[in-house]
C-alpha cells in the first residue's frame, strides 16, 4: 500500500465528508477511494471513519490520525516548496479561525493577492466570535484580539489597535458632547460584553487617570450588534477604531474625548497548543500584520 497516497485520500474523506466527494476532488473512482481507506484501517487495525447519515465521521483514532497525517503532508508540500523555489509558492489548505466582524473587514477582502501569489493554496476562514478549540475545528491559526484567557498558548503579537469612545453625531445632538471621563456617567453606552472591559473604562491624560462608568442598559455579544446599537443612537461605545472603520471614515460615527487615552487592544496569532506552527500559517500572519500595519515577525 502507497502510505502517502492512503493519507492524502483519508484525509481527502474526512474534509469533503464522503467517498463520492473524496474521488471528483482526487479524480479517482468512487471504489479507489473506499478500498484505499479500507486497506488503510486494515493495516493500522482500527476503525477511522464512521459512516452516517450525514456522510463520514471521524473516529476518536480517526481525528488523531487525521491530525497527524494533516501535519506530515503539510510539511512534506513545505519541503518541496522550500526545494522549488520560494517562486512556487504554497500549496494545500490552511485553515484561518477569526472574529466576524473583525476579518469580514479587514482580513477577507484583501486576500486576493495572498491567493494570486499562491494558486494552489486554499484557505478556509472560519468565523466565528468565539474562541473556539484550534485542535478540534482543526485550525492553523486563529486571529484573536485582547487578553488570552490561556497562558500556556504558542501566540504571537502582531498589531496594536486604539480603543476610542465612538458615538454618532445624533447621539451628542441629542445628549450633549462630553468634555471630561466624569460626563460620561451621564451617557447611556452599549457594552460590548465579550472581552471589552465592560463599562468600567479607565482613561489616562499625560499622569492624570479616571475611571468612567456610563450607564450600560444594553449588552451585547457580537460585534456587528454593537455596531448596529451605536449606528442607532442607541448610545456611546469604548471600541477599538477597527471595529468602526468604514464609519470614522466616513463621519457616519465619531469619536470623543480624544485628549484621552484608553488601554490599547492587541491582535494575536495564535496557534494550536503543543504544535509546531507551518509555513504557511506563517506567511498568513505575517501578511495580515502588514495590512494591519503591525508588528514585524521577530528574528
Amino acid at each position: 500500500m502507497d502510505r502517502l497516497a492512503a493519507m492524502q485520500t483519508f484525509i481527502c474523506a474526512v474534509e469533503t465528508g464522503s467517498f463520492s466527494a473524496a474521488a471528483k476532488r482526487l479524480g479517482v473512482g468512487q471504489p479507489a477511494v473506499s478500498k484505499s481507506i479500507a486497506a488503510l484501517e486494515e493495516n493500522l487495525g482500527t476503525r477511522l471513519l464512521l459512516r452516517t447519515t450525514r456522510g463520514l465521521t471521524p473516529t476518536e483514532a480517526g481525528q488523531t490520525y487525521y491530525d497527524a497525517a494533516r501535519r506530515a503532508i503539510d510539511q512534506a508540500d513545505e519541503a518541496d516548496a522550500a526545494v522549488r523555489g520560494a517562486g512556487s509558492g504554497f500549496t494545500g489548505r490552511l485553515r484561518v479561525s477569526a472574529a466576524v466582524t473583525f476579518a469580514s473587514m479587514h482580513v477577507v477582502p484583501y486576500l486576493g493577492p495572498l491567493l494570486a501569489q499562491h494558486p494552489q493554496l486554499e484557505i478556509d476562514v472560519v468565523l466565528d466570535d468565539r474562541s473556539v478549540d484550534l485542535v478540534e475545528e482543526g485550525i492553523d491559526v486563529s486571529l484573536r484580539m485582547g487578553d488570552l484567557d490561556d497562558s500556556s498558548m504558542t501566540a504571537r503579537r502582531i498589531a496594536r489597535g486604539k480603543r476610542r469612545i465612538i458615538a454618532t453625531p445624533a447621539y451628542l445632538e441629542c445628549y450633549g458632547t462630553p468634555s471630561h471621563p466624569r460626563d460620561l456617567e451621564h451617557h447611556q453606552s452599549v457594552v460590548y460584553s465579550r472581552g471589552s472591559g465592560g463599562n468600567n473604562w479607565q482613561m489616562r491624560r499625560g499622569d492624570e487617570v479616571c475611571n468612567a462608568s456610563p450607564i450600560g442598559r444594553l449588552r451585547v455579544t457580537a460585534a456587528e450588534g454593537v455596531r448596529a446599537a451605536v449606528r442607532a443612537n442607541l448610545g456611546l461605545v469604548m471600541a477599538s477604531e477597527w471595529m468602526f472603520a468604514p464609519e470614522l471614515a466616513s463621519g457616519e460615527v465619531v469619536t470623543v474625548l480624544d485628549d484621552w487615552t484608553l488601554p490599547p487592544i492587541d491582535l494575536w496569532a495564535v496557534f494550536p497548543a503543543g504544535r509546531m506552527s507551518s509555513a504557511k500559517a506563517r506567511v498568513f500572519v505575517d501578511y495580515v500584520a502588514a495590512l494591519l500595519g503591525g508588528l514585524p515577525a521577530p528574528a
